[in-house]
């Protein structure tokens, strides 16, 4: 998998991907990620990439040519599964989005900043727009970093036990079951009988219990 991120800040992303499973996904090669400087295709000797909105609106606004000729140049050398447009007017992200673009081979990031990007380029190029949830941040690099974290973790090859992800919160439309490890008892406190019985059928359907009554108390919305 390739990942292509566009942004005007592209050092706010680099620390996550030099940590943990996003470093080990591109240090074993199963993830290939680059950050591109829209400021490299800005205009005038300023590159400039951001302008005033017409009709008075308050805030700048992404200018259509620089971010043309960002998308034209990397669509020129490969094709794109998806580029997509991190913005707060965007599809909610969910495990769903996750487990389907963790399928693809190449992808383009665009983070919004300012006021957002011209409404041409979303007509030109963006074919999904995601948001990490209802509420506005400064720009999308963060949104980007949560984005390729939920779908690099999927691809094969990045964990080490790769079931461990297919038992993960929303892949099967419940939460997680209450885990425990040692000790037994802690303060008084026990870890359930059951998961010592080592009736690996009874264990599975307990954990299915709780996660189930977990779901109904935390986000009954899911089970709907």
């Amino acid at each position: 998998m390739r990942i292509d991120i566009i942004s005007v800040l592209p050092e706010l992303m680099e620390s996550p991907f030099k940590a943990s499973i996003l470093k080990r996904a591109v240090d074993k090669g199963v993830v290939e990620v680059y950050f591109h400087q829209l400021r490299d295709f800005g205009l005038g000797k300023h590159r400039q990439v951001d302008d005033e909105p017409y009709g008075g609106s308050a805030g700048m606004v992404m200018m259509i040519e620089p971010l043309d000729n960002c998308i034209s140049e990397l669509k020129a050398q490969r094709d794109y599964d998806e580029v997509i447009y991190l913005t707060p007017d965007g599809e909610t992200l969910n495990q769903k989005i996750a487990n389907t673009l963790s399928l693809k081979n190449n992808l383009i990031f665009l983070c919004g900043h300012y006021k957002g990007i011209d409404q041409r380029v979303r007509e030109m190029h963006i074919t999904k727009e995601i948001s990490i949830g209802d509420y506005v941040l400064t720009g999308g690099e963060l949104a980007a970093c949560v984005l390729a974290d939920s779908i690099i973790r999927l691809v094969p090859g990045v964990l080490n036990d790769e079931q461990s992800a297919l038992t993960d919160s929303f892949q099967d439309n419940l939460l997680s079951p209450p885990i425990y490890t040692r000790p037994f008892e802690y303060k008084g406190l026990k870890v359930p009988e059951i998961l010592l019985s080592g009736n690996s059928r009874k264990i599975e359907d307990w954990l299915h219990e709780q996660a189930v009554k977990i779901t109904e108390e935390k986000r009954p919305d899911i089970l709907r």
